[in-house]
């Protein structure tokens, strides 16, 4: 894994470069393999605190990649929706066709490139499963996941595992569990179990599997 941790003489620009020296400040180290391709998912885990965004944050302004991350709507109708918007949020609907895996996959392959960021797990807080919009978002728009991993035990922001789908779902989540395995949220006792409570795919929706 040390085969891809950055270095700040690793990264062509300056704001890249005063990131990535942010993160070190506070003891953060940011390892990186390169994007599987033009389009696909960041499966964020484990999220169990507030300051998961702000590590995320720098870690995006180093990379200079224009990652994009889904919330509900009413996110964006705050006095910080702008701000959300700016730093790649979109809103989605819940329970409309804007919001359905669908439109979602055909708007990702519709692009150059888009990769997103979801948190399967939905909330900071303990929930005993995964939300799987996630997933079916994958499967319908025949995008690879990347892992990532904000370890507090280690300090170490990673988006290094890659994950392409076989559609057999006891399978995938194995591959999974062991891309995340021994990473430790702030709050470990928040991490949600890599377990699905399965819906139907048209159930479900990309506006499930949130940044928060």
């Amino acid at each position: 894994m040390s085969n891809f941790q950055l270095k700040p003489a690793d990264l062509p620009k300056w704001g890249q470069r005063t990131a990535l020296r942010v993160l070190h400040l506070f003891g953060w180290k940011l390892l990186f393999r390169p994007l599987p391709g033009p389009r696909g998912i960041c499966v964020i885990y484990p999220h169990t605190s507030n300051w998961d965004f702000m590590v995320g944050l720098f870690g995006k302004w180093a990379l200079d990649l224009p990652f994009r991350w889904l919330a509900k709507d009413s996110l964006f109708k705050t006095p910080l929706g702008n701000w959300f918007r700016s730093l790649g949020g979109e809103p989605v609907e819940r329970g409309t066709p804007s919001g359905t895996i669908k439109t979602q996959a055909a708007r990702m392959n519709a692009a150059d490139w888009y990769w997103v960021g979801i948190t399967p797990e939905g909330t900071r807080g303990y929930r005993p499963y995964w939300k799987s919009g996630f997933y079916h978002l994958a499967l319908e728009a025949k995008v690879p996941l990347v892992l990532v991993y904000i370890d507090y035990a280690t300090k170490s922001l990673g988006l290094v595992e890659h994950v392409e789908l076989t559609g057999d779902q006891a399978t995938d989540l194995d591959r999974i569990r062991a891309g995340f395995a021994g990473r430790q949220g702030l709050y470990p006792e928040k991490a949600a179990p890599i377990v699905f409570q399965e819906r139907r795919p048209d159930e479900d929706s990309a506006a499930d599997s949130r940044q928060a």
